[in-house]
């Protein structure tokens, strides 16, 4: 059986998702506290800190429950990745996207008023 791994996007092709008429996805930011504070996603998202999983764990069934595309971000795009992985694995049914480069790639190429760090 092969492996299910979450789609890639690039900030470009995410921020034109976000401004056409198809439903918006549902957006996962695993990134930590700080990291929010330095530098937000221009949008609403879930804020799921890897490091504080025990909080929102038992919530993810309920979260996906609407069957929305989820886009998992962080800061470069490797934690992200490894959410979409857990996903995945969790529910295969899910359709599980990858920001590349992650919250530095969107600064990089789709608004450079969000602070690289």
């Amino acid at each position: 059986m092969e492996a299910l791994t979450p789609r890639p996007i690039q900030a470009r092709d995410l921020q034109s998702w976000l401004q056409d008429d198809r439903p918006d996805p549902l957006l996962v930011d695993v990134r930590e506290d700080a990291e929010l504070d330095l530098a937000r996603f221009p949008a609403d998202v879930l804020h799921w800190p890897l490091s504080r999983s025990d909080a929102w764990l038992e919530s993810v069934p309920q979260q996906m429950a609407d069957g929305r595309p989820v886009v998992v971000i962080c800061h470069a795009g490797v934690r992200s990745l490894h959410l979409g992985l857990w996903l995945l694995q969790q529910m295969p049914e899910l359709e599980v996207w990858n920001l590349e480069g992650g919250i530095d790639a969107w600064s990089v190429h789709v608004d450079s008023s969000v602070p690289r760090y």
